[in-house]
């Protein structure tokens, strides 16, 4: 009796350790291995019934199917919940039928074998049963929390995609019922990690709350660049300045402007020894997340050398894109740093040097047309103006001819071609001044050109600030490189040097400039207005 007690262990130990191989595995539930397994142990053949109680999902490849076919309607009161296990003969073979899982339409063990072995075939059959019942249960688990990781995946980018065309209204409409307490906050930082590409998945995952968001924030696999993770980082309270006594929070609205803390910028690409410090920082210091997703996010580039971090200023949820625009600028600049972590830089946008009555009459002018288009048109416009068009379309899960018609409806409107690097840099300005709560006095005078604007001393100083840091020879290939319209082939020739040349400059001035110039192209407007007013004061 203890012979056959330990021979029945062992058998159901083989039983267990499959078991454990299969739930090891993503791949889902292997019947056809548990059906071998219930066969090597008894010599009976088994199949497994799909709950329509006629297809065959998994059966030894010696079954005799022709026991099935007088046996459908005894297989089809098992599956529909009718009886848990029938035991009958068909073809001279004792038969058993046993259901897996809870009543209702359900998959059937039928085991058949000779009779004399029917009891301990009977009872191995049970355990090969309840096994099967395990792992369809986890594999239906499986494929339910895949589908949710999926489902919570695309609803985190839909919100990134209403913040960036649309702004926070969008968002909350989306998420109706389980707002998440990103779209509460004040203002957000945008942290742009780049990392392999398989690890974004596991970064995720690893912070990702019961309700599918992280917290307060926002982590978003980036749908352009596929090394990319946009993580939405809620700014403290603390921070708020428009909530304090004389703040004013209207330099957060400027695309491209620092949002940077009262108490002074922190300079992508600064000195190492300038780094951001891994602790809890008191209320308006740089980087007061404390022990919360960005402070995560600094230790994870600290811990792994192939990681890279940019860190946009503080913005309101309305200017997102502005917000990840400077991230993009600050990655650039981290990649050139020791501890490969960089903020947006602190310089001072050129919106905030020029004559402002002046500008605001000068972008009313340029803007103006915009009144006529619709405001999808507008925001998919003034997205393509710091993300390239295809990844506009990636971004906002549009296919390329609707975001080139949306930008050619604005491109009517407003007399501009948008392709060129020119024209989209001064509308980049013009909106930039849009944002700005100056407005323009009235004055029956014509408005001021843009040339009038960066004639002003304060711009030559902005500019000379700006190119100070570059050597002239990039300087050189800058110009080239702005008047081929950013097309590298077309300055190459121009300059007698090869692409790769022009390339490498551009690379070294990105490192100079702490601008991104050549993955999202968002930074050549500041260097298209920075040539410009050189030219205009000769230097």
């Amino acid at each position: 009796m203890a012979t056959a007690h330990t021979r029945g262990n062992g058998r159901l130990d083989g039983l267990l350790d499959e078991m454990r191989r299969q739930t090891a595995r993503e791949s889902g539930p292997d019947a056809r291995r548990i059906i071998d397994w219930l066969h090597r142990q008894t010599g009976a053949h088994a199949a497994l019934i799909a709950s329509d109680a006629r297809t065959v999902e998994a059966a030894c490849p010696e079954f005799p199917h022709t026991v099935l076919r007088p046996l459908a309607e005894l297989i089809a009161r098992v599956s529909g919940g009718r009886l848990a296990a029938a035991v009958t003969e068909s073809e001279g073979l004792h038969v058993r039928c046993e259901a897996l899982g809870a009543p209702g339409p359900r998959p059937v063990l039928v085991v058949a074998g000779p009779p004399e072995s029917a009891p301990e075939t009977a009872a191995l059959a049970s355990h090969a049963g309840s096994v099967l019942t395990l792992l369809r249960r986890a594999g239906e688990s499986d494929r339910t929390h895949r589908a949710y990781q999926r489902k919570a995946r695309q609803l985190r980018l839909a919100v990134l995609h209403a913040l960036m065309a649309d702004g926070p209204v969008l968002a909350r409409r989306m998420t109706s019922g389980a707002v998440p307490p990103l779209l509460e906050a004040e203002r957000l930082r945008i942290y742009l990690l780049s990392c392999p590409s398989a690890d974004r998945d596991h970064i995720t995952r690893l912070h990702e709350d019961p309700s599918g968001y992280h917290g307060p924030d926002l982590m978003v696999h980036c749908p352009v660049f596929k090394e990319h993770l946009i993580c939405l980082v809620v700014e403290p309270d603390a921070w708020d300045v428009s909530h304090e006594p004389g703040g004013s929070g209207a330099t957060l609205h400027v695309p491209g402007g620092s949002g940077a803390p009262p108490h002074g910028p922190h300079r992508a690409g600064a000195a190492p020894d300038a780094r951001p410090t891994l602790r809890a920082h008191p209320a308006g210091e740089e980087g007061g997340d404390g022990a919360g997703l960005g402070e995560v996010l600094r230790r994870l580039v600290r811990d792994n050398p192939r990681y890279v971090l940019g860190v946009s200023g503080a913005h309101p949820l309305g200017a997102t894109a502005e917000a990840y625009g400077q991230a993009a600028h600050a990655l650039v600049a981290a990649r050139t740093t020791r501890d490969r972590v960089a903020l947006f830089h602190g310089r001072s946008p050129l919106v905030s040097v020029l004559p402002a009555q002046a500008a605001a009459r000068w972008s009313r002018v340029v803007l103006g047309p915009l009144d006529a288009v619709p405001k999808t048109s507008g925001d998919i416009a003034r997205l393509s103006l710091i993300v390239p068009r295809s990844g506009v379309a990636q971004l906002l899960g549009l296919s390329r001819n609707t975001v080139t018609a949306h930008i050619r409806r604005t491109e009517q409107a407003l007399g501009q071609d948008l392709a060129d690097v020119r024209c989209r840099a001064a509308v980049h300005l013009a909106l930039a001044f849009g944002s700005s709560p100056v407005r323009p006095a009235p004055d029956d005078g014509p408005p001021p050109g843009l040339d009038d604007l960066l004639a002003a001393v304060p711009a030559a100083a902005w500019a000379r600030t700006l190119l100070g840091g570059v050597r002239e020879r990039h300087v050189r290939t800058l110009r080239a490189w702005v008047d081929a319209d950013t097309d590298a082939q077309r300055a190459a020739h121009r300059l007698g040097v090869s692409r790769n040349t022009v390339r490498a400059h551009l690379r070294a001035a990105e490192s100079a400039l702490g601008l991104d110039l050549l993955t999202h192209g968002s930074g050549v407007h500041d260097v298209v207005h920075a040539l410009r007013i050189a030219e205009l004061h000769g230097f």
